[in-house]
């Protein structure tokens, strides 16, 4: 008996370390998409910050140059299902090596560009798609296999790294700006981009593709197949409720956020501090996005997503009156209500979408689903743009942004599937 001790003991240590084997995998995955969100969002969203500069370079009046801004999060809207498609065909490795590829080679044609065409088709075109190849759709689908329920916990978690994209890279970019330039800096962003492809390309990609085998061998009820399909799908009350929640909500939040750090200089605050100000939403929204997480599982789904929207019409009251001067007190309240519930449904949204329509088509209809996100982010911007040049100022922009997150909020109201 004492002789088999050690065999046994050596025998359960390995049995050990190959259960904890996936757990340590299914974390380095979620660091992963965690770091690739940060990444497209920081660059997708820094244009806020290069705006002023480079109206100011070439004389373009707000509507032009918020177009290139619109055509970024319409072109990665719409690249959403075929992404998903994509991804199950050719698996992660060769999506997100795409997506640098197509951010750095964006970066560097729009150093050198001299015409408007020339921003959208690199800014606005390659960037939106760039960001929706190491965006959240192939992130919540690589996730999906290795945290299987625990998916809108570890979604969370790449949803948060929007704050963290935005904090990041925000203040860098004025920083950079006001030391080298607008077009240095898109070149710095460039290199940097196509910089991290190699270590990306050098990722054990098959194992992390394979997915957790608890998982994957999993049949209970929460994996069921439904046996939905995008027809079906689309003939569901559930699916344009979402759908226009998506649209509704983010034409609302970008009407504001492509233009806040000019709305912020415009009404006072030095360039670096209307950035860092806004960049500091990025510490917010993580509280923001765990704090409507933990509500979902103490007070309900439904009444969370209903305080997230409450809070993001105090923001846009408080942003209101900024207008009036630059007073502190105000911005921080803008920074801590409206930061933080900017991507706060997102998870919530994404987790009911794919509990409604659960299967094995799940991706590609919540891909074209999310569609609505990217029409609304490029409308909301490109109109934004459109009222602040006819009015010339801002209070019927904010007046278009609250109705849009109003109607945003209304299918939580009214739609039974998104009532229960």
């Amino acid at each position: 008996m004492d002789q088999n001790t050690p065999k046994e003991s050596v025998k359960e240590n390995v049995k050990e370390a190959r259960a904890r084997e996936p757990v340590r995998v299914a974390l380095v995955v979620l660091a992963l998409c965690f770091t690739l969100s940060v990444l497209g969002r920081g660059l997708g969203d820094s244009f806020t910050v290069f705006l002023k500069p480079i109206s100011e370079s070439f004389g373009w009046d707000r509507a032009q140059i918020v177009s290139v801004y619109s055509l970024t999060w319409l072109a990665s809207g719409l690249t959403a299902p075929f992404v998903g498609r994509l991804f199950d065909h050719s698996g992660p490795r060769s999506v997100y090596a795409l997506g640098l590829l197509l951010l750095g080679a964006a970066f560097l044609i729009a150093a050198h560009a001299q015409h408007l065409w020339q921003l959208q088709l690199s800014i606005g075109l390659c960037v939106g798609i760039g960001v929706a190849f190491i965006g959240i759709v192939p992130n919540s689908i690589l996730l999906g296999r290795w945290f299987g329920p625990r998916l809108p916990t570890a979604m969370s978690v790449v949803y948060s790294a929007m704050g963290g994209g935005v904090l990041a890279l925000l203040p860098v970019s004025q920083i950079l700006i006001d030391h080298v330039g607008w077009r240095s800096t898109y070149q710095i962003f460039g290199f940097a981009a196509l910089g991290l492809l190699f270590p990306l390309l050098l990722l054990p990609w098959r194992m992390f593709a394979s997915g957790s085998p608890h998982i994957v061998k999993k049949t209970g009820p929460d994996v069921v197949d439904d046996g939905w399909t995008l027809a079906r799908a689309t003939r569901h009350h559930a699916f344009w409720a979402l759908f226009s929640t998506f649209f509704f909500t983010a034409v609302g939040m970008y009407a504001i956020a492509a233009q806040i750090v000019a709305y912020l200089i415009d009404a006072g605050f030095p360039p670096l501090q209307a950035a860092t100000a806004w960049g500091f939403s990025g510490v917010v929204l993580v509280f923001g996005m765990l704090g409507v997480s933990a509500l979902d599982g103490v007070i309900g789904r439904r009444p969370s997503v209903l305080l997230s929207y409450a809070i993001s019409i105090l923001g846009i009251f408080l942003l209101w009156l900024l207008q009036y001067g630059p007073n502190t007190i105000l911005l921080t309240g803008f920074v801590v209500c409206f930061g933080s519930m900017m991507g706060s449904r997102g998870p919530l949204i994404s987790a009911t979408a794919m509990k409604i329509f659960r299967g094995k088509r799940v991706g590609t209809i919540y891909g074209t689903i999310s569609i609505g996100s990217g029409l609304g982010s490029a409308f909301g911007s490109w109109a934004g743009g459109l009222i602040h040049d006819a009015t010339g100022g801002y209070n019927l922009l904010l007046a278009f942004a609250l109705a849009s997150v109003v109607l945003g909020m209304i299918p939580f109201l009214v739609v039974p599937a998104l009532r229960r």
